[in-house]
């Protein structure tokens, strides 16, 4: 089997019981080290965005995923204030990433001006560019994290952003990180895989306050492969400085593993 006695790290915090017998189906050795803390609503931050929204009204609204669009609608109806909500989206020029955001927003009546065309921040923010955004206020619903490369693209283009976090991330606990960055640094991980960009975010938070970048990079560059269950996962890890990514066609985490195993097949170690 391709990966006899590969050490495969799972950063996931969910399905890590059906993803570690996968590998252990593939002779691998699954190591569970959660790179993804907690995700809950910010719900009294997010009514107050909500009432400045239909109040102030913004030129651009961009919307970056469907269950963040669809609880910025949701908790405007629970204020009285879903029709008012939607006629100030339709007033304004709208921005979607993702298809499940586009899904979300067309349900509602709202057609996106802009969209990517491929899942990620950086299809959107092409889709982005032949517009001007100089004295344009915008509005940005993000999910549990920022978009840095997103909100610097508006900025520099001249636009005031305002950000909207449906959902507020939580760091994943000390000790895991550290234990993961420790094993990574040493050279004992064959593979890690991500199955979240917010599990790269996070990850690169703590390396970076920790001034261990140069040192992770270099881990993944010589030894430890990187592995994306999908673009937006992928893209999260090339942002970081990382090249050498597996990444699988089908976005499926059963898809993800049984590509790494066709990896080190095709590598014949």
């Amino acid at each position: 089997m391709s990966l006899d006695n590969k050490r495969v790290v799972l950063a996931a915090s969910r399905k890590t019981d059906e993803m570690s017998n996968l590998i252990k189906k593939y002779k691998g050795i699954p190591l569970v080290r959660s790179l993804q803390g907690t995700v809950f609503l910010n719900d009294k931050q997010v009514r107050e965005d909500l009432k400045r929204a239909v109040q102030e009204k913004f030129d651009w609204m961009i919307f970056t995923t469907g269950i963040g669009a669809n609880t910025l609608i949701d908790l405007a109806e629970e204020m009285n204030m879903k029709e008012s909500f939607l006629q100030i989206i339709s007033e304004s020029h709208v921005g979607s990433r993702g298809y499940k955001t586009f899904a979300a927003l067309k349900k509602n009546g709202v057609n996106p001006k802009a969209k990517d065309d491929d899942g990620t921040v950086n299809g959107l923010i092409e889709s982005l560019k032949s517009f001007d955004f100089k004295g344009k206020r915008v509005m940005v619903q993000l999910h549990g994290e920022n978009a840095p490369s997103l909100i610097s693209y508006l900025e520099e283009s001249g636009a005031t952003v305002m950000q909207v976090l449906p959902y507020k991330h939580v760091d994943p606990e000390l000790e895991t990180v550290e234990l993961f960055c420790k094993e990574l640094i040493k050279g004992d991980l064959d593979a890690v895989c991500f199955t979240a960009a917010i599990q790269v975010r996070s990850l690169f938070k703590y390396v970076k306050e920790q001034k261990l970048v140069n040192d992770v990079r270099d881990a993944f560059s010589k030894h430890t492969l990187a592995v994306a269950v999908g673009k937006v996962t992928a893209e999260a890890l090339h942002d970081e400085g990382i090249e050498r990514i597996v990444q699988p066609e089908l976005e499926r985490m059963g898809a993800m593993v049984k590509e790494l195993s066709s990896y080190y097949e095709k590598e014949g170690n």
